[in-house]
């Protein structure tokens, strides 16, 4: 084996740099599209964003190993995924998951 090859811990640390302004980018459209539902002035094509972001979050953060953040960014998939009337519940459930997928992003090294 080629020592100059980098281990697989570095690949995935250059990879989660690569990506990481898209996945903070996915984060920021979760946060955005979970307060304007808690606002009900979510519209639909910012719901289909928000369930697209959360659907590729679950992906890629299950890749990095974060599976809490996969879980939590499958939820919020499930919830952007049908419509449903204003709920307060809900939106506050939306809320503090998308804070909590921030806190999981940012607090990988």
């Amino acid at each position: 084996m080629d020592e100059q090859q980098p281990s697989l811990a570095g690949a995935l640390d250059a990879l989660w740099a690569k990506f990481l302004p898209e996945m903070e980018e996915r984060v920021a459209r979760l946060e955005t599209a979970s307060a304007a539902f808690s606002q009900s002035s979510l519209s639909e094509d910012e719901q289909e964003a928000a369930h697209s972001a959360a659907h590729k979050l679950a992906g890629v953060l299950g890749t990095f190993g974060l599976t809490r953040g996969t879980e939590l960014a499958r939820e919020l998939e499930l919830m952007f995924s049908r419509r449903i009337g204003h709920d307060p519940a809900l939106g506050a459930r939306m809320t503090e998951i998308a804070a909590q997928l921030r806190s999981i992003v940012a607090s990988r090294k």
